[in-house]
């Protein structure tokens, strides 16, 4: 919810190619035109946040990496987030590119600096029952992603949190308190 009761949603608007958000505070949104039409997809079951910052080189790559993995492997609708925070290279040009020419990939622009920042702006403004967070470089293996998120998804539990510095492998989610 955006504080005077609007949600993010209700802010989309058709530029062309691509929708993008009127600018709500400091933050404005892009996404694919595939996004308009709630026919056109089911809600997001799982937002993927990308927090950037500088990061012309690695961002597309990635991002289209993520996306091919969570189009083939994923067995649920899914969004991907670029929350980019206040970059100053050809970041936020790239996001927007992405976020027009991929199906579920929205480019969020923040003019502040601050992964906690852009982690949070993403998340409060999301729909997705999941919510979840993975660095631009892709380090942890994404095979580990629906593991990771399957009992959040089924409701088994409420929180899991993943690392890829644990030398066990698979996940441990604890049950929910309900």
């Amino acid at each position: 919810m955006i504080p005077d009761g609007r949600t993010a949603r209700s802010h989309v608007r058709h530029k062309g190619a691509t929708a993008a958000a009127d600018t709500v505070g400091a933050m404005s949104v892009d996404t694919s035109p595939h996004r308009l039409d709630p026919a056109a997809s089911p809600p997001a079951v799982l937002d993927v946040v990308v927090p950037v910052f500088n990061e012309e080189t690695d961002l597309e790559p990635s991002v289209r990496r993520l996306h091919k993995h969570l189009t083939c492997e994923f067995p649920y609708p899914f969004r991907i987030t670029i929350a980019d925070n206040a970059s100053t290279d050809t970041t936020p040009a790239i996001a927007g590119r992405l976020a027009a020419e991929l199906p579920g990939v929205v480019a969020l622009r923040l003019e502040q600096k601050g992964r906690g920042r852009a982690l949070h702006t993403a998340w409060t403004h999301s729909d997705a029952a999941v919510l979840a967070y993975c660095d631009v470089d892709l380090s942890t293996d994404l095979a580990a992603l629906l593991p990771l998120v399957a009992p959040l998804i089924s409701g088994h539990s409420d929180l899991a949190i993943g690392t890829r510095l644990a030398h066990a492998p698979g996940s441990c989610a604890a049950p929910n308190a309900s």
